[in-house]
């Protein structure tokens, strides 16, 4: 297909990144042992980071050559968030997440390194019902785009975003800002629901809208085979970018 404006030069096997949502050391490496061939990019978060293993996985990733997304939404004063990443770029993270207003993001970029900060826009957990409890009168959309542009005028390198809003992001914010759509389900994987997801596409769907990268994890850790289930989904998204 023709490049888009807002296109990354990223490898197609690098746009998917699986969610190692898991408990322990064993299980993230008995599943990256089954995925070797299929995935590049992991995704490693709270669960993980409270295991004991986080950054003794985060090395095993990187002397493997695969990238790692330290997806932890960092939330605190400036100050602690500063320092936070400060200490999460010594281990070389490809990207980290932010979950704060302004001030947080400014620190984070500011200590960030060669790790690309990502901000969290809208969890894609949440619906207007629940925005709506927690007193955000916007709709999602204006809230999305309202913080992705702020983001990226901060130094920001990027926003975790649903893909229903990738659309809008394309077409109204900064061809530069990098897109991650987490909440992503196989359209022919009927096994496995939306869980506490509810705003959620397929791969195809999400890229066609305008996302660099998407997250997949429970349709690839629970399928009964997983690189199987990881490969289909390379598939899918070499299949688009062709």
């Amino acid at each position: 297909m023709n490049p888009t404006p807002w296109q990354k030069p990223v490898p197609d096997d690098e746009r998917l990144i699986f969610a190692l949502d898991v408990p322990d050391l064993d299980r993230a490496m008995h599943l990256i042992d089954q995925l070797d061939e299929s995935v590049v990019f992991y995704k490693l978060g709270l669960e993980l980071f409270l295991s004991g293993a986080y950054f003794e996985l985060a090395a095993e990733l990187k002397r493997r050559g695969k990238r790692v997304f330290a997806d932890l939404k960092l939330f605190d004063i400036p100050a602690t968030v500063g320092r936070a990443v400060a200490q999460l770029a010594r281990h070389q993270v490809d990207f980290l997440t932010v979950h704060g207003n302004d001030a947080m993001l400014e620190a984070a970029v500011a200590e960030s390194g060669s790790t690309g900060i990502l901000a969290v826009t809208a969890l894609t957990s949440l619906d207007r019902g629940d925005l709506d409890d927690l007193g955000f009168a916007c709709d999602v959309e204006a809230l999305v785009l309202s913080r992705a542009r702020r983001a990226l005028a901060l130094g920001c390198a990027g926003v975790i975003s649903s893909g229903l809003e990738a659309r809008a992001l394309r077409s109204q914010a900064d061809p530069a800002l990098i897109v991650v759509c987490p909440g992503i389900r196989p359209v022919d994987n009927r096994e496995v629901d939306s869980g506490d997801q509810k705003r959620t596409l397929s791969a195809g769907q999400a890229f066609a809208a305008g996302a660099d990268y998407v997250v997949v994890g429970r349709p690839i850790r629970d399928a009964a085979d997983p690189a199987d289930a990881a490969a289909r989904i390379q598939e899918e998204i070499s299949s688009f970018f062709s």
